[in-house]
């Protein structure tokens, strides 16, 4: 029989406060906008708020295009080195992540937005949000799973090792001659084995 008592609630994980703040700090965000937009219409007039808008939305577009291409283009490169056996040149990051987001920025109406994806455009803007998202990841991925923090470095370790990228295509075969999933038989009864160095 049951007493009628409800279980108290689960406690789940606790919400960030970035998380718990977002839907404001989006409120807030959307009514500044309308705000400035209305101070320029009352300003400039109505025709400006309109042309300000399309302009915006043009060249985000055209960014957004642009970003896509190049990446598509180096990717496209990328798999016919690969497929010809020679290593992917190494040219940088090219920013394309940045230029789509700022041509995203540039295409929603409002005038912060705005400012941020014409902000994004500049190369040095671009490296100090990208090494500030590293770090933050970096932060997180060690807070959340202190364990993976040896996988990572283990990869880093081997694109150091091997800067041309070569991948070593290999099957894994079990001691009693059939083949296997590494991940089931990594450790067997003599235990882990060491990682493989050139």
């Amino acid at each position: 029989m049951t007493t009628g008592a409800m279980p108290p609630p689960a406690s789940g994980p606790r919400r960030s406060r970035a998380r718990a703040f977002l839907p404001l700090g989006v409120a807030a965000w959307l009514v500044l906008e309308i705000w400035l937009l209305t101070l320029v219409g009352r300003e400039a007039g109505g025709l400006a708020v309109v042309a300000l808008l399309l302009g915006g939305a043009l060249v985000g577009g055209a960014l957004v295009k642009r970003a896509g291409r190049r990446a598509f283009d180096r990717l496209a490169e990328t798999v016919q080195r690969q497929q010809a056996g020679k290593p992917p040149v190494e040219n940088g990051s090219g920013g394309h992540g940045f230029l789509m987001l700022s041509g995203l920025l540039l295409m929603l109406p409002g005038l912060i937005s705005d400012a941020v994806g014409l902000l994004l455009l500049l190369p040095p803007v671009r490296s100090l949000v990208k090494r500030t998202a590293e770090r933050s990841l970096e932060r997180r991925v060690r807070a959340a799973a202190p364990g993976l923090q040896d996988v990572f470095q283990q990869a880093q370790q081997a694109r150091m090792r091997r800067p041309d990228g070569k991948v070593v295509q290999g099957e894994v075969i079990r001691p009693d001659g059939t083949p296997g999933d590494a991940s089931r038989h990594s450790s067997g009864p003599e235990g882990p084995r060491p990682p493989l160095t050139p």
